[in-house]
């Protein structure tokens, strides 16, 4: 397994415990976005923030969609 999935695996665990599986699953799918978003916004690309705003969108995380 990837280095960093696996310290993000490390973190789920301590955020979503004693929340059980289901939280921990939430929050490492959570914190992969969170990742790829931080990628976007460090890309480079001509427009990083929208981006990284859209893929959070998309996921809704962070509650992103009210704040649009």
């Amino acid at each position: 397994m990837n280095e960093r999935i696996k310290e993000l695996a490390e973190q789920a665990d301590k955020e979503a415990f004693p929340h059980g599986s289901m939280a921990w699953m939430q929050t490492f799918a959570e914190l992969i976005v969170i990742e790829c978003a931080s990628i976007c916004y460090n890309s480079g690309l001509k427009d990083p923030d929208t981006h990284a705003q859209n893929l959070m969108f998309h996921f809704n995380i962070d509650n992103c969609r009210n704040d649009k």
